[in-house]
């Protein structure tokens, strides 16, 4: 087996490649595509379309629910977040 260096942006690139692949939105200029099929039951996602945050889940009776978050702040943080603490930043929101 042979072993190359891919360097750090193309690894970087890979990395932003598997997530698309994997995350069920993706936020494009003609609006967001949802992969249905891969979502999780009772799994809350986002993605950020047209300066509003997105929130999208489906429910135990997989129905799809979407909401919409346009408060300039919050989609500032959101945006300037990493994955791990927008959860923490919308439940500061909810509350």
């Amino acid at each position: 087996m042979e072993y190359y260096n891919i360097g750090k942006d193309n690894y970087l690139n890979i990395i932003k490649i598997i997530e698309i692949m994997t995350y069920p939105l993706i936020s494009e200029k003609e609006g967001i595509k949802i992969k249905f099929e891969i979502m999780k039951s009772e799994t809350l996602y986002h993605c950020i379309f047209q300066n509003k945050v997105m929130l999208v889940y489906k429910d135990h009776n997989e129905i799809l629910n979407c909401y919409e978050i346009e408060e300039e702040e919050i989609v500032s943080k959101v945006r300037l977040s990493k994955n791990t603490d927008i959860e923490k930043i919308l439940e500061e929101y909810i509350r």
